[in-house]
């Protein structure tokens, strides 16, 4: 339905002297105090409430982009440790080798004499000892076994033999029963590889890694 009609009415009205025979009454002009004051507060509320949220809403776009830097940083700095974790770990590992040599250099019959201490239940009634050792070990090498060998309660005949192509310090102890070898070169890289695989185990469990960067592996010989 529309509505009626309505006429048209003019809000000043002139007569044909150009009188005002009609004025509509003007809208007030004057407000009290008070009116003046409330409508002041009220808009002084409104702004501050439009600025509170302009400002909460930047804080939360600003939160969630240091967030977001946050979490994109994370796996790079993952790595980071890692990497430094691992070059530690090769830096320690290069250290105790050089150790391990130098130590060789000065007292190479001390592998196999702490061999024959921790084999000394085992040998004490073996028939003989049958040991090949590489050449350097071969001077003086009798004598010191046989003094070791009859602290632990061996007194029985000691064979030393010359094993071509074994690195330095490293030998084969027989005693019938059974036999004890050593090769710093395989302990080597045997502590390499457990260092190498505790440091997968690392990176995979406490700090993950991206799947297309596997851990490296720490070389023995560095």
């Amino acid at each position: 339905m529309t509505s009626a009609p309505q006429k048209f009415a003019f809000d000043t009205e002139f007569g044909s002297d150009g009188a005002v025979v009609f004025a509509s009454p003007r809208p007030k002009r004057l407000f009290p105090a008070e009116e003046v004051e409330a409508v002041r507060a009220a808009a002084y509320a409104e702004g501050e409430r439009a600025a509170m949220a302009s400002v909460a809403a930047q804080q939360a776009e600003a939160l969630a982009e240091i967030a977001a830097t946050c979490r994109s940083a994370l796996p790079a700095l993952a790595a980071v440790a890692h990497n430094h974790r691992e070059g530690s770990a090769a830096l320690a590992l290069a250290c105790a080798r050089s150790i391990a040599d130098a130590a060789l250099d000065r007292f190479p019959d001390a592998p196999l004499q702490a061999a024959l201490v921790a084999l000394g239940r085992e040998i004490e009634t073996a028939p003989r000892l049958v040991i090949h050792a590489a050449l350097e070990l071969h001077d003086g090498l009798t004598s010191a076994l046989a003094e070791s060998a009859q602290a632990v309660g061996y007194a029985g005949p000691i064979q030393v033999r010359e094993a071509h192509g074994r690195p330095r310090g490293a030998f084969t102890l027989d005693f019938g029963d059974g036999a004890a070898a050593y090769d710093p070169d395989a302990a080597a890289a045997r502590v390499a590889e457990a260092l190498t695989a505790a440091l997968a185990a690392e990176g995979l469990h406490a700090e993950p890694l991206p799947l297309d960067q596997a851990p490296p592996k720490v070389d023995p010989d560095v």
